[in-house]
């Protein structure tokens, strides 16, 4: 079930929000255990009983990690061992069997073919995997922390806001808010703004662009020309940003209508001035969780200069073969890593004299290549299509009028104006001189712009419009 989705917005969340409010404070947790679990059966029964399960055996190395002595790790290396098989088989299998038959091929012309698994990945494998890593790894290091009950666990693996797309919440960040937190008309409200903003975002910005990269980048390279390549590259950008800082943001704002304080995902990444800049705004929940729970336990830096690059190129291949199982995917991770590695050895305080223009721009054409690989399955295609952005290879009839029409072109142009600073800028201005009683109508006319873009997404989703969500196969 999409947030964007009119079901979900006059069907599922009005009916769980009802029955929150009017429940006895001491089961509400149950309730919201409940329809997240039921949140999650919407996609598909057989995905649930495998979540259950893991939820059961996590739960069980839970237990066995707290009854263990303070220097016993052996349940904690169990538990992280069975998450990454389970997301392995889900995941990763036909991947290795197809490089296996790969290299069978190889060396052997007479060599038999393994048969790829008839396997279906459950949504939101990757997230709410992590999810139980994290947990696990919280109640090891620290072991004077309450035991852990069998509901809160549930509840923190399956709360639907942010089960199948993450924001990457931290067990020992929200364990708190689980137990007890506290409902306010304040934080209810400013979670129906953020709400609406990221379905905006979703609705308008990120399901335009699609149309855009969809149509471009879904065609034969050969087709289209330098400006149409730009173009769909630009979009898929554009795309892939609105996407998910839209989900993330519809997710803080369902956190907030129950209570909860959902850490922030992204940061204007699009304004970096570096790779690491953009890594420290992009996706954030997973970029920390990597940080904290694979490169500080591998060494970090504290190991001299050629372990560091080692440890940033695992990570960044973990990264990339995190997001799915392509040689594109892991081409991405290695890709940026390689580049963090660059200015690790020095380029970045060539960035800092160089003027802040020229910073950006090396940092966003270095991002915008990478989304290549990361959109495209086939690693050769990835590379074909690179080749056209720089003038190689035969140059299609379609040009970037093509694909475009005044309304989409707006769309983008807002769009490209919403990855900068302006707008939260101004709405900081508005703010200081609505706190100085300056501009009383202020707050009216936020909430009704905020009516005007609820209504406005509404009625492209009514219209049946295309609603497809990136990071849903992650």
């Amino acid at each position: 079930m999409l947030f964007s989705s009119l079901v979900f917005l006059f069907g599922f969340l009005p009916i769980i929000i009802a029955a929150y409010y009017f429940a006895n404070p001491k089961i509400k947790n149950y309730l919201l255990l409940f329809f997240s679990v039921l949140f999650y059966a919407w996609g598909g029964v057989s995905y649930t009983i495998v979540l259950l399960v893991s939820i059961l055996l996590n739960y069980f190395f839970v237990k066995r990690i707290q009854g263990s002595s303070s220097k016993n790790h052996r349940w904690l290396i169990i538990g992280i061992t069975i998450n990454v098989l389970i997301l392995m088989v889900f995941k990763y299998m036909n991947f290795f069997i197809g490089n296996i038959n790969d290299l069978c091929v190889l060396f052997s012309k007479d060599g038999g073919q393994i048969p790829n698994v008839k396997i279906v990945m459950p949504l939101g494998i990757s997230f709410f995997t992590f999810h139980q890593m994290s947990l696990l790894w919280d109640i090891y290091r620290n072991k004077n922390t309450a035991p852990v009950k069998f509901a809160d666990t549930a509840l923190y693996i399956t709360l639907f806001p942010q089960l199948v797309a993450g924001p990457i919440v931290r067990y020992k960040d929200i364990i708190g808010q689980i137990k007890n937190r506290e409902e306010s008309f304040e934080l209810f409200n400013s979670g129906v703004q953020r709400f609406i903003l990221g379905l905006f975002k979703k609705v308008v910005f990120a399901n335009t662009c699609a149309v855009i990269a969809d149509a471009i980048m879904s065609s034969e390279v050969n087709y289209i020309n330098v400006s149409a390549a730009w173009l769909g590259i630009i979009a898929y950008t554009l795309q892939i940003y609105f996407d998910f800082s839209g989900y993330s943001d519809m997710a803080i704002g369902l956190g907030r209508m129950f209570g909860f304080k959902i850490m922030e995902n992204f940061n204007f990444p699009y304004i970096s001035q570096s790779i690491k800049e953009f890594w420290s705004r992009w996706h954030i929940s997973l970029s920390t969780w990597f940080r904290d729970y694979v490169y500080i336990p591998i060494g970090g830096n504290r190991k001299g200069n050629r372990r560091t690059y080692i440890n940033l190129i695992t990570v960044f291949f973990l990264t990339g073969f995190w997001h799915g199982a392509t040689w594109s995917f892991i081409f991405w991770g290695l890709f940026h890593g390689s580049f963090l590695i660059i200015e690790r050895v020095g380029f970045d305080k060539l960035l800092k004299k160089f003027p802040s223009v020229i910073s950006w721009s090396y940092t966003i054409l270095v991002v915008v290549i990478g989304w290549v690989f990361f959109r495209i399955e086939k690693l050769s295609d990835a590379f074909d299509y690179v080749f056209k952005l720089f003038g190689f290879g035969h140059q299609g009839d379609k040009s970037f009028v093509y694909f475009m029409d005044r309304e989409k072109l707006l769309i983008l142009i807002l769009a490209i104006i919403s990855c900068t600073t302006i707008f939260s800028r101004l709405k900081s201005i508005l703010n200081k001189v609505q706190s100085n009683n300056i501009l009383l109508p202020y707050q009216v006319i936020k909430n009704g712009i905020l009516i005007l873009m609820f209504l406005y997404s509404v009625t492209i989703l009514n219209a049946g419009s295309y609603n497809p969500f990136i990071y849903f196969r992650f």
